[in-house]
C-alpha cells in the first residue's frame, strides 16, 4: 500500500503535546464503543475528546495515562460532543487501539518533535 508523502513544511504544522488523563466515561450517544476523554495539557490547558479504546481500556485504566495527541486540529462535533484534540495510537487490522504513551513521567504539554 502507497503511503501520501507530506513535505516537512507540513508536518511541522502539526502540533503533538504530551498530557495526562485526569477522566474517562462511556460515551452512550457515540455509533460505535467509544469514551469520552479530557486529558490535562498543562499551561494548554484540559481538552475533551472521544476515542474508541474500548477493546483495550476500561476507563479506570485510562486515568493517570499519559497520552501523545494532536492539539492543534479545530474542534470537531462527534455525536454530542466537541472533540478538542485527537489521540494517537496504534491500530491494528481488527480495529484494536493501543494509545501511544509517555513511558517516562513528562510534564504536560510537553511538546512531540
Amino acid at each position: 500500500m502507497e503511503e501520501t508523502q507530506l513535505t516537512w513544511n507540513e508536518f511541522s504544522k502539526v502540533t503533538m503535546r504530551v498530557g495526562t488523563i485526569i477522566a474517562a466515561e462511556l460515551f452512550k450517544e457515540a455509533k460505535k464503543p467509544a469514551y469520552i476523554i479530557r486529558v490535562d495539557f498543562g499551561e494548554f490547558g484540559i481538552k475533551k475528546t472521544s476515542a474508541q479504546v474500548t477493546k483495550r481500556y476500561t476507563p479506570e485504566a485510562l486515568i493517570g495515562k499519559q497520552v501523545i495527541a494532536v492539539t492543534n486540529f479545530p474542534p470537531k462535533q462527534i455525536a454530542n460532543i466537541m472533540s478538542e484534540c485527537l489521540l494517537l495510537g496504534a491500530v491494528e487490522s481488527n480495529q484494536n487501539v493501543t494509545l501511544l504513551t509517555a513511558d517516562l513521567k513528562t510534564p504536560n504539554g510537553t511538546i512531540v518533535g
